[in-house]
């Protein structure tokens, strides 16, 4: 029998070619992930052991023992010396980081977030690689980080200002330029080097982020530091430097895993397809095995190792083509990153065990049910001459139709309660990708029934223009429901996801613009920025700003950090009359009075509909803020849903600031143009004003608004890329099932070429049914992924907007048809080409 099965697959190896190719793309898939992200992170681990090698042992503030914001995390400067009189060491240096803003040639700080001050240190313990130069030595000279240096333009032997701590100016020359490859923060914002006084005074910070040790050892050091840090060799310091780094491959890996596996899926319904067809083309062929003595079993196992070998071969391609996939991205890595060190080219025998198991196990499971309907059939009536395999009239059964509208009820269900009564949020997003994936079985379930009506609508157009061999094209669609639904839901798995997240996408950019409208009124917003947040604006700017006829209100928005009953809030105000004229929050409890008159009453407040929640405040409540002089009552009088992120936790009047606190932690300067006044003009006054102040940073809301936009595009790209495997394979889906289907057609293409169809009508006839199959899955996937991207938008947030990108949800369509038509080439050549004498006499 084990002859027999290997001979079957010589015989019928073209036919099982297309189904070894989707084995092959998505074992590629998904070893091609693995081997990136193992090269990735092998590429980590050798670029922090090298790093860490140069110290003997490093001393670390330890997470448990920091107490907070008050307390700053790091090492006391006094332990760098009790660590100098540690018998044996050689040399330490404490590392120290903060902020130290690069002022760039055009007068402005570099960046949206300032630059990364650094010490470098001179001798062993350097652990940075000076590509030109030297490093700093007194307090007049610094290092760039060549990323920064190609970005500001300056170079070795310029002289540059940096801002210090409190934004004063500093000049500099540069003496070096150094690739803090392993430092990803000063890669992203930017690095300054200076020696560790200087950078002390710079950055202000009082603490010792590391100090790294010279000779001695790991138990001396720890005895002279105590418990409260912690100590580790160099071994030790890059193991734990790289494990850390490697967590964004381990982000980077399950999210391509994913697309793997909706990879896996579509190849999975290919290979089902593939082998109900093979079986049913060769039921004579088993009946005769079975009338000469083989039994169920073996027949049942001769289909198994069939698949077993088709997936065997399909996973060895996959894993080579994985591991030119992987070679690829990890090249393409090294150009777009070039901080971590990728040498070769990783390929785990995990890898392979995965690749190899994952294609077996999908293609064996896939042929399952087809080898037991080949069991089934008995020799006698399979030796018959039938009819077309899965032809005829199609009908559920009681079992389906129960089994499909109970998974399209629970999906349903499940969409509306993650997309109307849940909480807005994660749970909620979760919720309705649950339901997605339920009403899709659903429809898995349904589709045999549905594709009668859905080809008559698909091939309406096709049936009246393309004459005998466009109804014909139509007829054949849907003349086998089975065949048809298991190759068209392949498609419609990858249409259905693109048709989603451009939904997503579409809402999200209608909403965010949306939002932006509503709490941004003013066009341009100009913040002094000192690391991660803000800091206060000048109060010159102001006065400039508004003196300037260009524009019609300019207003800051204060912000303080103060313990609201005991619990840590942000306490904001707006200056002038802004609140409730230009900036108009949302009342969501409380009256509109409570805004009237350009402003609140003195001693009260409106706070943030979340924070609100939390805390547990209400309208008409009385707060206690802690101030400068002690505590303040704020009564409650309204509740607004502006993100607290916006306008703040509790807005309280400017005067009630002002005699609450000092001085705001931070501040932002809104500017609002007068009507007919240029944008670009309105831009450069703006800028002429803040020239004077190089950490002040111009943001424009149009600006905003399309790097928001331009973000949501890179993403839905970034999908649409790793979806169009999934959209691949369902096409070699539908070009196997085609010329699957022109091999059990031969005799009848043989007869209408007979009764006078050319070659090109014939052609024809298989490109429009191709183009209805493709039509049929795109239409439904469409139909999902827009139910269930309104889904998704209603479950992401309050207030989020839908909105229909019709013309990419067209193109899905239009592509997809077009795909179906291309992959139609092939098996049309392959039916045109073939004699008719031959065919005629073909059985």
């Amino acid at each position: 029998m084990l002859r027999t099965t290997l001979a079957g697959l010589r015989a019928h190896k073209l036919r099982l070619l297309l189904t070894a190719v989707a084995i092959t793309l998505g074992v590629g898939f998904i070893s091609g992930t693995f081997v990136l992200t193992d090269t990735m992170n092998q590429g980590v681990a050798r670029t922090f052991a090298r790093s860490a090698d140069k110290v003997d042992v490093a001393v670390q503030p330890d997470a448990r023992t920091d107490t907070g914001p008050k307390d700053e995390p790091g090492i006391p400067l006094d332990v760098l010396d009790r660590v100098k009189a540690v018998p044996g060491v050689t040399q330490a240096q404490g590392t120290v980081r903060g902020d130290a803003a690069l002022v760039g040639k055009d007068g402005k700080t570099v960046g949206d977030l300032p630059t990364v001050g650094i010490s470098v240190p001179s001798g062993k313990l350097l652990r940075y690689d000076v590509t030109k130069g030297r490093t700093p030595s007194g307090a007049s000279e610094a290092v760039l980080g060549k990323d920064l240096a190609d970005r500001s333009g300056y170079k070795v032997g310029d002289a540059v200002t940096v801002l210090d701590h409190a934004n004063r100016p500093h000049r500099f020359t540069v003496v070096g330029l150094v690739d803090f490859g392993i430092d990803e923060e000063a890669g992203y914002r930017g690095g300054v080097g200076f020696d560790a006084a200087t950078a002390l005074a710079m950055t202000g910070v009082k603490k010792y982020q590391e100090i790294d040790v010279l000779g001695g050892t790991k138990p001396a050091v720890k005895a002279v530091v105590g418990d409260k840090y912690e100590v580790y060799t160099g071994k030790e310091l890059g193991k734990r430097l790289a494990d850390s780094a490697g967590a964004d491959t381990e982000i980077i890996q399950a999210g391509l895993l994913i697309f793997g596996l909706v990879a896996m899926l579509v190849s999975a319904l290919v290979i089902y397809n593939t082998f109900s067809i093979l079986i049913a083309q060769r039921m004579r062929e088993m009946a005769l095995l079975r009338c000469v003595g083989a039994t169920r079993r073996q027949v049942f196992g001769g289909v198994v190792t069939e698949a077993f070998a088709v997936g065997l071969a399909g996973s060895v391609l996959g894993i080579l083509a994985g591991v030119g996939l992987g070679a690829g991205a990890v090249a393409v890595m090294a150009q777009v990153n070039d901080r971590v060190r990728m040498d070769g080219v990783a390929l785990s025998a995990r890898t392979v065990a995965i690749g190899l198991a994952v294609g077996v196990v999908v293609t064996v499971l896939s042929a399952l049910l087809p080898a037991r309907a080949a069991t089934r059939v008995a020799p006698v009536a399979a030796l018959r001459s039938e009819t077309e395999p899965g032809g005829g009239r199609f009908r559920l059964g009681p079992i389906r139709t129960a089994l499909a509208v109970l998974l399209g009820a629970a999906g349903l269900g499940l969409g509306v309660m993650g997309s109307v009564t849940m909480e807005k949020g994660q749970t909620a997003m979760y919720t309705v990708a649950l339901a997605g994936a339920v009403f899709f079985l659903a429809v898995v379930t349904a589709m045999p029934a549905l594709v009668r009506p859905l080809g008559r609508l698909a091939g309406a157009v096709p049936a009246r223009l393309g004459g005998v061999p466009g109804r014909l094209a139509v007829a054949n669609a849907r003349r086998s429901p089975r065949r048809t639904a298991t190759t068209t839901i392949a498609l419609t798995v990858g249409i259905g996801l693109m048709s989603l997240f451009a939904v997503v996408a579409a809402s999200s950019k209608a909403t965010s613009a949306e939002k932006l409208a509503e709490q941004y009124p003013a066009e341009f917003q100009v913040q002094t920025r000192t690391g991660d947040g803000g800091g206060r604006a000048p109060q010159g700017l102001t006065e400039a700003l508004r003196k300037r006829p260009e524009f019609s209100h300019v207003f800051e928005l204060l912000a303080k950090d103060a313990k609201v009953d005991g619990k840590e809030t942000n306490v904001a105000s707006l200056t002038g009359s802004a609140l409730g004229t230009v900036l108009k929050p949302k009342l969501v409890h409380g009256s509109a009075s409570a805004l009237a008159s350009g402003g609140l009453k003195p001693g009260t407040g409106i706070v943030e509909q979340g924070v609100a929640k939390r805390h547990g405040m209400s309208v008409g409540q009385t707060v206690r803020v802690r101030t400068a002089h002690g505590t303040a009552p704020v009564r409650i009088a309204a509740v607004f849903s502006t993100p607290a992120t916006t306008l703040g936790a509790l807005v309280v009047p400017e005067a009630d600031f002002t005699r609450y606190f000092a001085a705001p932690d931070d501040s932002a300067i809104y500017i609002k143009d007068r009507d007919g006044v240029p944008p670009d003009a309105a831009r450069k006054a703006v800028e002429v004003a803040a020239r004077p102040y190089p950490a002040a940073k111009v943001y424009s809301s149009a600006e905003f608004e399309k790097s928001v936009s331009d973000a949501i595009d890179m993403m839905l790209m970034i999908f649409g890329g790793l979806l169009g495997l999934a959209i691949v394979i369902a096409l070699f889906g539908i070009a196997n099932t085609l010329t699957l289907s022109v091999v059990e057609r031969t005799r009848e293409s043989a007869l209408l070429r007979a009764l006078g169809l050319t070659r090109r009508q014939l052609r024809r006839m298989l490109s429009v049914e191709a183009l209805v199959m493709a039509v049929i899955g795109a239409v439904t996937g469409v139909v999902l992924g827009v139910a269930f991207g309104w889904a998704a938008t209603n479950a992401m947030e309050d207030g989020a907007i839908f909105s229909l990108p019709y013309l990419q949800v067209v193109g899905f369509v239009l592509l997809a048809g077009a795909a179906g038509v291309l992959a139609a080439v092939m098996p049309a050549r392959r039916a045109a080409k073939a004699s008719i004498v031959e065919s005629l006499a073909h059985d």
